[in-house]
């Protein structure tokens, strides 16, 4: 398939008045996120905040599985920055060693995950299937959850020799031992257990996952636009007036820490014995990942 072929990653709907619909669309991966798919996921969130119409922004995934995370075979990261105005300020994502590694997951990954959670306008997601990882990303930014009742949820950052992923909102979202459970055991939590928890707001049947999502979104679009966003600053404060940013940032300075370590001893940013458990179809990654970062090392 040519370039010019290839089905959009994102798709932008307006499924009625006052509502926006962004749906994740790398059906093939199971929507593993690119750089790529991330800027534009970016720009689509930029489009719906900007449009004054938009009161309330789902945000969906085509396929079975909402997202399996980060595409560990992406290796055109600058390329893509290159193609994109970067929303931070934030340079050297070419450089070597760490800086260029902790530039573009400050600007990309937690940069872009901070960016959805302030966007002044109520931003539900809905999700089926896996999420995994670097789906947390797209997923807890979001200011409601919609669970189908297959949905899972997975960090399994440890298990690659890493302290959690980039956003780290675990504790804020399952409660600190459930949290630390998490990451410890990099186990699935059931849309159920999600939901008991507090992370997830509403289970609803697969086949009714849509249609329960945007009579939500309808809900939440009848009340007026000023109000919403200022009702969304209010919780937002009270989380950070908790100390939220300071231990995001912490977390995030040991993820790179976690990376420059496996860099190190492994010559590659993660433990490769994740692989070894790891579905063949992500066992290629390891070559490309281990043949870009010994690429980058041998520069500095």
């Amino acid at each position: 398939m040519s370039k010019s072929q290839t089905p959009a990653r994102i798709l932008y709907e307006r499924p009625e008045a006052h509502i926006a619909r962004i749906v994740l669309n790398r059906v093939e991966t199971r929507n593993a996120q690119d750089a790529l798919m991330l800027y534009e996921l970016n720009d689509a969130f930029d489009r719906a905040a900007q449009d004054d119409e938009v009161k309330v922004i789902i945000l969906a995934a085509n396929g079975p599985h909402f997202s399996s995370g980060h595409d560990l075979r992406d290796i055109d990261q600058l390329e893509t920055l290159q193609s994109f105005k970067t929303v931070g300020t934030w340079c050297g994502f070419g450089c070597a060693g760490a800086e260029g590694r902790m530039a573009f997951e400050k600007e990309a990954f937690l940069g872009f995950s901070e960016r959805w959670r302030n966007i002044p306008k109520p931003t539900i997601a809905e999700v089926q299937g896996k999420a995994i990882s670097g789906a947390l990303l797209l997923i807890w930014p979001c200011d409601l959850i919609v669970a189908a009742d297959d949905a899972s949820f997975q960090d399994n950052t440890v298990l690659m020799g890493v302290s959690g992923v980039e956003f780290f909102n675990h504790p804020y979202e399952l409660g600190v031992r459930k949290a630390k459970e998490m990451l410890f055991r990099s186990n699935w939590i059931s849309a159920q257990e999600a939901h008991r928890l507090g992370m997830v707001n509403h289970v609803a049947p697969r086949d009714e996952l849509s249609a329960f999502t945007l009579e939500l979104a309808r809900d939440i679009a009848r009340k007026p636009m000023f109000a919403l966003k200022l009702a969304k600053e209010a919780v937002n404060a009270a989380q950070d007036a908790q100390g939220r940013g300071s231990a995001m940032q912490t977390a995030f300075a040991y993820h790179q820490l976690c990376h420059t370590h496996n860099s190190k001893v492994f010559g590659m940013i993660v433990d490769p014995a994740f692989f070894a458990q790891t579905p063949s179809s992500l066992v290629s990654a390891k070559s490309e990942l281990a043949k870009h970062d010994a690429k980058t090392n041998s520069a500095s």
